[in-house]
């Protein structure tokens, strides 16, 4: 029996695909803000209330991280918003059956998920110089599920052009797993990196070799020593990288896939500043938007991979 080829439809406007990649871009910078939140010590700038802030909605005569949190917190609510307006504007741009309406209910699930963990973090107490691990446990599923947001904002972002639908998003054969364990892969370098800078905030070091006593010492803080996860995870991915590289330029997105390796070539740079500079704020905040970058060139290039766009099939005006 002959095989039904799969069918597309024909991408949403360049105006709808043009605002899924500037709500990617919010929310990149909503992600820095929150590292600023971090690496100031300004988590508790609101104290233990949310949403409001110290029990306002608007605080009157701010300190200065008042200011950060409470930026950071309007920040959040502005990404709402475009989430909302990127739901609406998808369903509005496609048909039904259509992938991208998968990713941009899975952005909205994920970015409720995301007010949830960081109020979680503001009612425990689990912000500036609390070291428990059940900070670390939590602020992990927030870094993870931040990283997830991101992915599927990206893939709402790339589907919304190529108009594929549903029934073509399937992981199946060597590249899908490969990729599957790159982007994981990738995704525990994203998390371990930020753990290693909580570290880097909450004990700095003086000199780099005092930093790096501190990660062999046998008395220092349990997350001082789990900086190294950061940098062996960061190599292990970058293999499973490369060799999803090597298969896209084969498949013909070999632009994408130069794209990649460039800003994977940057991180490690970045990162080595970062460990030589004894990780400045500024620093940090570099990093991760290189980190940030390379992460939406990553998930754009594994959805290039495992679900090449269509190059015939029927196509329909939503």
């Amino acid at each position: 029996m002959a095989t039904t080829p799969a069918v597309s439809v024909k991408g949403a406007s360049r105006a709808a695909v043009r605002f899924a990649w500037g709500v990617v871009g919010y929310n990149v910078l909503v992600i820095l803000w929150g590292a600023l939140v971090r690496a100031t010590g300004s988590g508790a700038g609101c104290g233990n209330h949310w949403p409001l802030c110290n029990g306002q909605v608007i605080p009157l005569a701010p300190r200065v991280d008042t200011v950060i949190e409470f930026t950071h917190r309007c920040m959040t609510g502005g990404a709402t918003f475009a989430v909302i307006g990127l739901l609406v504007w998808t369903f509005r741009a496609t048909v039904k059956g259509q992938a991208a309406r998968v990713m941009a209910v899975a952005s909205m699930v994920l970015l409720l998920n995301e007010a949830l963990l960081g109020a979680l973090l503001v009612k425990l107490g689990y912000v500036t110089g609390n070291q428990s691990m059940g900070r670390v446990v939590v602020l992990s599923i927030h870094l993870s599920n931040t990283l997830l947001l991101l992915a599927a904002l990206t893939l709402t972002a790339r589907l919304l052009g190529t108009g594929q639908m549903r029934s073509e998003l399937r992981l199946r054969g060597k590249n899908a797993l490969w990729a599957v364990i790159g982007l994981a892969a990738t995704l525990v370098v994203g998390v371990s990196g930020s753990l290693a800078a909580l570290g880097d905030t909450l004990f700095p070091a003086s000199s780099l070799r005092m930093a790096m006593e501190q990660d062999f010492a046998s008395g220092s803080p349990w997350l001082l020593r789990l900086r190294g996860v950061h940098p062996v995870s960061a190599v292990i991915a970058a293999g499973f990288v490369l060799w999803l590289v090597a298969q896209a330029r084969r498949a013909g997105a070999g632009r994408l896939a130069m794209i990649v390796v460039g800003l994977l070539g940057f991180q490690f740079a970045l990162g080595l500043a970062d460990v030589l500079l004894l990780a400045p704020v500024w620093m940090q905040i570099i990093h991760l938007l290189g980190a940030d970058m390379y992460w939406v060139a990553l998930v754009t290039l594994a959805a290039a991979v495992v679900w090449p766009r269509p190059t015939d099939g029927v196509t329909v005006r939503g």
